[in-house]
């Protein structure tokens, strides 16, 4: 990052000033679809784009034209995060592939789905001198963070996606790939709508003079509009068992919903309704009568017990070519392979019940000494051979269901001005986050139009209506956020276009009592692992999940190297003996 970060055109009329940042009154030719737009210092350049000479810029009296904006520098430099422990425990389990003795032979791995769970097994494989091949099912990278482009050029996404500061194995991997300047860094703080001041929003800001959990208390102290002095008190007393009790008492509230939590708790109802409601639906898109307390507690434990934990980032572009396509490149200069459009149809197995081999749905066979599936549990419980379905370890899947959602992109006619340069929370019923692309994104910057990508959650009702009707569900919701510049007939600023993503079965519904379900990376089956964030691991449903359960099924295949290079030399004195 430049010593002046990157910057973007925005309208901060509606928003407070920044710390330490620079400012520089700038318009921009109007009336011209794609118009240019400003470079990216330090940074490749997105679109067409004309640059700006900073040394001298702020000096230079530039010409008015119709739509005057405000260039400020917005995004801020990579916090400090490789001190944390967690870090480091992530780092160490990292290095242990790179420093592992390398395998006299290496093994295939064949592993089904591109997802990140997917991509993190076969790259920390092939770290460890193994040979990986990936099978994913689509024509895109992804997975649960796959997104397309549109005849106009412009990406539409599965989901809006937030790099967190508490997510240690996230961090590490783009250090291990060299991408760290792709992650796009706000400024720290956590900002909700306000649905009884339509227009309006509180902060939760935390100050970066402050170390954990003081910057956070002092975030929650600090906002007097959203919680009352003896909210706060009762919450916080509430919380004294879990900062006492540490993760044993957080895995024991499994059995627990939010909303039941909160009362047995003493905490007024108006507490999680002004914050759980918003909370539970940006982890893991239900509501807090639904949603499990061990979910909140474990991001809550994040969030005030790391510094930089609630620090957010956005990735500076679409994920499959700036994230996932990194990793693809990782694994095949270690000699891995991937293959898109390998959609796997059967697991077809040996007399003894282990695997024998993928069968894809053209027909071909696909061999390897190990197996991994890395796809959406939803997905695995269909392919599930009979012969399994009876085990323990896979009969407890039934209580794991994905949950629908749906993400919603919306072109306007005009840049809107009520945003910020961040995610937003927008308390509404119907809608989760959503943030402003075209401002907080580099690849989707645009000078004069607005791009709101939006959370449409809980979505269970919603999955099976018109695309036409979710957009109009959305329209009156931003109705009510953006009050002064949209209006849900479209009187105001209009759609030029939409896209609406689908997604039935989404991350691992994390309801009450499904903790005990959720399995091991290594099953009891020999020779066959299971990767994905439903798995067994301390993240839960999160992109930190799906990279931190690829690790730990690679780490699983990795011990069990001499085991399985024994299975394959009896099968083969068998084979000898036939």
């Amino acid at each position: 990052m430049s010593q002046f970060g990157n910057v973007s055109a925005i309208n901060l009329g509606a928003q407070s000033s920044f710390m330490n940042s620079w400012e520089l009154q700038c318009t921009l030719r109007s009336g011209i679809r794609n118009a240019n737009a400003l470079s990216f210092r330090g940074s490749d350049s997105v679109g067409h784009m004309f640059k700006i000479a900073y040394a001298r810029a702020a000096g230079t009296r530039l010409r008015k034209y119709r739509w005057p904006l405000k260039v400020v520098c917005i995004d801020y430099p990579r916090p400090d995060l490789d001190s944390s422990a967690n870090f480091l425990e992530a780092a160490y389990l990292s290095a242990s592939f790179r420093t592992s003795p390398p395998p006299d032979k290496p093994l295939k791995v064949v592993i089904a789905g591109a997802g990140l769970a997917g991509l993190s097994t076969a790259k920390y494989l092939a770290d460890a001198g193994h040979t990986p091949l990936l099978l994913e099912g689509r024509d895109v990278l992804g997975g649960k963070v796959a997104a397309w482009k549109d005849d106009d050029g412009d990406w539409y996404e599965t989901g809006l996606h937030i790099f967190f500061g508490a997510y240690p194995n996230v961090q590490n991997l783009f250090g291990e790939l060299g991408i760290n300047d792709r992650l796009q860094w706000k400024e720290h703080s956590m900002i909700f709508a306000m649905p009884n001041k339509p227009g309006e929003f509180s902060r939760f800001d935390f100050l970066e003079v402050l170390p954990a959990p003081l910057n956070g208390i002092w975030a929650i102290l600090k906002n007097n509009e959203m919680l009352t002095w003896p909210e706060k008190v009762k919450f916080a007393i509430g919380l004294l068992p879990a900062m006492i009790g540490g993760q044993p008492y957080v895995e024991a509230q499994d059995g627990l919903s939010v909303q039941d939590w909160m009362r047995k708790q003493g905490i007024p109802d108006r507490v999680t309704t002004e914050v759980f409601i918003a909370m539970s639906k940006a982890l893991n898109f239900i509501n807090p009568d639904e949603l499990s307390m061990q979910c909140i507690l474990i991001a809550l434990n994040r969030f005030l017990q790391e510094k930089h934990g609630s620090k957010m980032a956005f990735l500076d572009g679409n994920p499959p070519e700036r994230l996932c396509q990194p990793i693809v490149d990782h694994i095949h200069s270690l000699g891995g392979q991937v293959e898109l459009n390998s959609r796997i149809q059967k697991i077809e197995l040996n007399k003894d019940g282990t695997v024998k081999s993928f069968v894809l749905n053209n027909g071909k066979v696909i061999e390897g000494d190990v197996y991994v599936f890395a796809t959406p549990v939803d997905i695995l419980k269909l392919l599930l051979p009979e012969e399994w379905k009876e085990i323990p370890y896979f009969r407890k899947l039934e209580k794991l269901v994905g949950v629908p959602v749906i993400n919603v992109h919306m072109w306007f006619d005009r840049k809107l001005k009520n945003t910020y340069d961040h995610l937003l929370f927008s308390r509404s019923p119907l809608l989760s986050v959503y943030a402003d692309m075209s401002v907080t994104c580099k690849e989707y910057y645009s000078p004069n139009q607005s791009m709101l990508e939006l959370v449409f959650a809980p979505a269970e009702e919603w999955i099976s209506c018109s695309d036409e009707e979710i957009v109009d569900a959305t329209m009156k919701e931003l109705a009510k956020l953006f009050p002064d510049e949209i209006a849900a007939d479209q009187s105001k600023a209009k759609i030029l276009k939409y896209h609406v993503v689908k997604t039935p079965r989404s991350v691992y519904k994390t309801v009450p009592g499904c903790e005990p379900c959720r399995p091991l990376q290594r099953s009891p089956i020999q020779g066959f692992y299971l990767a994905g964030d439903y798995t067994k691991q301390k993240y839960l449903a999160s992109m930190e999940g799906a990279v931190l359960s690829g690790k730990l099924c690679a780490q699983a295949i990795v011990q069990d190297y001499d085991s399985v290079v024994a299975r394959g030399q009896r099968k083969l004195a068998e084979v000898s003996v036939m």
